[in-house]
């Protein structure tokens, strides 16, 4: 449990106030995804042990640039292993999040965290993104999931027009790298942040928030 608070002090040092529930929900995390990546692996092994670093603290970027108020509906289309919605759904306990993903088995590794740790905002749905209809969202979250063109051709049909938050509307979704060709062929102009302004740690200096409003 001390290695769990040491971990969970790398999140406070730019995020204060949780609830006691919270607190050892974002501390159970480690264990329980380390549980389950031995039988499906939705975390890389090598990154097991850096968990709150890699994964957590870097889905709680979109936090750090968008308060979400309680009764947001947010979508995380290629959810993966749980990845931003998981810490999102931690972070913001009365924002609803469905997370959708193509790979059932890796929604089974949601399911069982949200049940572990007693998240009950989260929904998950097998599907395609494209394929999700008569449904709309305040935002659409995604991480690392595929270029900004296709993640936009995605989240625009289900997400609603306006503007309730610091950020408007839209798709707020995290990357990585070199991103200019890829910007440049997405025809969008993102609003982009780079998650090194957010966190002080070489881990981020390539990361970046992109925003594209509806």
């Amino acid at each position: 449990m001390e290695k769990a608070t040491q971990d969970l002090g790398l999140i406070q040092e730019y995020f204060a106030d949780f609830t006691d529930k919270q607190v050892e929900q974002f501390k159970g995390l480690k264990d329980i995804y380390k549980e389950w990546n031995d039988q499906i692996n939705v975390i890389s092994r090598k990154d097991i042990d850096q968990i709150y670093l890699h994964h957590v603290l870097h889905s709680l970027s979109i936090a750090a640039v968008c308060e979400f108020k309680p009764g947001t509906e947010i979508i995380d289309i290629g959810c993966g292993g749980g990845f931003p919605g998981v810490p999102l759904a931690i972070f913001f306990p009365e924002v609803k999040f469905h997370l959708v993903d193509s790979i059932g088995k890796k929604l089974k590794v949601v399911n069982a965290v949200c049940e572990a740790l007693e998240i009950t905002n989260v929904t998950t749905q097998h599907t395609r993104a494209e394929e999700i209809k008569n449904r709309k969202f305040d935002f659409s979250v995604s991480r690392a999931v595929a270029p900004l063109k296709d993640l936009w051709y995605w989240s625009k049909p289900l997400i609603k027009g306006g503007y309730n938050h610091e950020l408007a509307n839209g798709l707020i979704c995290l990357k990585g790298g070199d991103l200019a060709q890829e910007v440049f062929e997405s025809g969008l102009k993102p609003n982009v942040i780079p998650v090194s302004q957010l966190f002080n740690n070489d881990y981020f200096k390539e990361k970046f928030v992109f925003h594209v409003k509806k």
